[in-house]
């Protein structure tokens, strides 16, 4: 399925009024790791700003030990820290990488921004080298201005 026709099933999810914020979160995890085949896990984490750290929220794919992570450590902890979007083509040539598994190749993540303020991220880890594009990253931030809406 292409990211233009995953785009309404994003905004169906968060519109739908059945579901509590978590499931709306999981069935977005869930849509992505489905319907885009090199995206082998799929999750949310959430900043704490007092104690500089982020919390797994709702995600699909292996289990992982990183439920927290510190501001800066790892891929996820520098996006907390810079704003930015983070597209790492090969996690074995980063020297600041977490390792979740060493079936993971590459990882991307996109900040999620409430009131311009980043609340936490989107995180996704590939089996696969190098796949992400700019096309990847623009449905990413799309998705995430939708999940903005449920705070």
């Amino acid at each position: 399925m292409t990211f233009e026709e995953l785009k309404p099933k994003v905004t169906q999810i968060i519109s739908n009024t059945s579901f509590s914020r978590d499931e709306k979160l999981l069935k977005i995890c869930e849509l992505l790791e489905q319907n885009i085949s090199y995206y082998t896990w799929v999750g949310f984490y959430f900043a704490n700003q007092e104690t500089k750290t982020l919390h797994l929220g709702p995600y699909v794919g292996a289990a992982t030990d990183h439920t927290v992570i510190p501001f800066g450590k790892g891929i996820c902890g520098q996006v907390a820290v810079s704003n930015q979007n983070f597209v790492v083509p090969d996690v074995a040539a980063q020297d600041n990488y977490i390792a979740c598994s060493f079936t993971v190749k590459s990882e991307i993540v996109v900040p999620l921004f409430v009131n311009g303020e980043n609340i936490g991220q989107i995180d996704i880890d590939s089996h696969v080298l190098n796949p992400f594009t700019v096309a990847d990253e623009r449905f990413l931030e799309f998705v995430n201005s939708e999940v903005a809406k449920l705070y």
